[in-house]
């Protein structure tokens, strides 16, 4: 495995540190008045989720690891558990439905995602930036109401909520940002 300098690190690369496998989640360069400068990395562990903060100077070496992505499609959820096949060799996998977070909710029957593994372990799963999803509550058009800025809640038929223009109204499908949770486009 490559080693970089500390002051390489960068957000959403994934370190070998203290035996474990840590994905930065933010990484802050400091220069101090005195002394030398350093990188600041909160990191989170890939296995269990814990958080860690660590300072790294440019001339600590750390093991940058490379993760292999595969394209899955969701079959189904069981006890917790997102069961996720391989769409090549159909082999299927678990994973725990919170590693998603709250972005569970966009997880479709049928969609394609990309899972992370490590060697032939499966770590870290993400959506597709957008996804389509269709409007089923929502406050009615009112005429008049075009001010550049207004957005309205509605409800998704996933059960999230988002804001979105006066001008979508209940059962159109729009378009959402899996990432930031809000509207992007009408579908």
């Amino acid at each position: 495995m490559p080693k970089i300098n500390g002051n390489e690190i960068r957000p959403g690369a994934v370190l070998e540190h203290n035996g474990g496998l840590w994905a930065a989640v933010k990484v802050d360069h400091v220069k101090p008045g005195k002394g030398g400068a350093f990188a600041q990395v909160e990191m989170r562990n890939l296995r269990n989720g814990s958080k860690l903060n660590e300072r790294f100077r440019s001339a600590d070496k750390v093991e940058r690891v490379r993760l292999e992505q595969k394209d899955q499609q969701f079959l189904y959820e069981d006890d917790g558990m997102l069961i996720f096949m391989d769409t090549e060799t159909y082999e299927q996998i678990q994973l725990p439905a919170d590693l998603l977070g709250e972005r569970r909710p966009f997880l479709q029957d049928g969609m394609t995602i990309v899972v992370e593994f490590y060697e032939s372990e499966a770590l870290n799963a993400s959506l597709p930036q957008k996804v389509t999803c269709k409007i089923v509550e929502t406050e009615p058009v009112v005429k008049g109401q075009t001010a550049a800025n207004s957005f309205k809640p509605a409800v998704l038929d996933n059960g999230v909520r988002v804001m979105v223009p006066p001008f979508v109204g209940q059962d159109e499908d729009i378009v959402v940002n899996t990432e930031t949770m809000e509207y992007v486009e009408r579908a």
